[in-house]
């Protein structure tokens, strides 16, 4: 990496660094760019140059939770033999994640911040097509492993990801027990259903 560039990029880490600081303590809407500029002490082209906007800025901030997320998962996940054990133990680092995490807040107020540019809703989109692909990797293990029926795995990384969205929400005010015995539930849902199999031998 050239020296230009290694400068650009320590740059961008400063006000990415700086603007998490913000965001933790006032919240997404109530960081504006001036606190950024005021914080970094970069000029407001400069921030734009590197991110565009705010909202880009946070997300470059959520693609760096991800990474983080997905990085502990690769360094966990040979702890699971199965691929049911691999959703139970996705289910409890997502709760250890979300709850711990300083961003979780500002994250939620982003999600529910309906003014969004349209390059931010496609990058958007864009992460939530990675989180479906993870799920499907992980559930067409489950298949080709013979835990699971061969069934629409695109259709079921949907509800396993609507599902974990919706217990994102439910559980934020939880605290982890509760959220870790919520979260462990909806897997056993998810796995097993709840309807009584009358035919199954008794």
């Amino acid at each position: 990496m050239n020296k230009k560039k290694l400068q650009s990029e320590q740059t961008k880490k400063r006000v990415a660094d700086a603007a998490k600081a913000l965001f933790v303590q006032k919240g997404y809407k109530a960081t504006s760019i001036e606190d950024i500029v005021k914080a970094t002490g970069s000029s407001a082209g400069n921030i734009y140059y590197h991110f565009k906007s705010k909202e880009g800025l946070f997300l470059y901030l959520l693609s760096e939770w991800d990474r983080e997320w997905e990085q502990k998962w690769q360094d966990r996940e040979s702890l699971f033999p199965t691929t049911k054990d691999k959703l139970y133990g996705m289910a409890e680092q997502l709760v250890l994640d979300n709850l711990n995490h300083p961003l979780t807040k500002a994250a939620d107020e982003f999600y529910n911040y309906s003014e969004k540019a349209g390059d931010v809703e496609e990058r958007m989109a864009e992460m939530m097509a990675g989180y479906l692909s993870f799920n499907r990797k992980l559930l067409q293990q489950g298949i080709d492993n013979g835990e699971f029926d061969r069934t629409d795995v695109d259709k079921l990384a949907i509800v396993l990801d609507s599902l974990i969205i919706g217990l994102s929400q439910h559980s934020r005010k939880m605290n982890q027990e509760e959220a870790l015995t919520l979260y462990r539930f909806a897997v056993d849902v998810f796995l097993n259903g709840i309807a009584i199999n009358r035919d199954a031998p008794r």
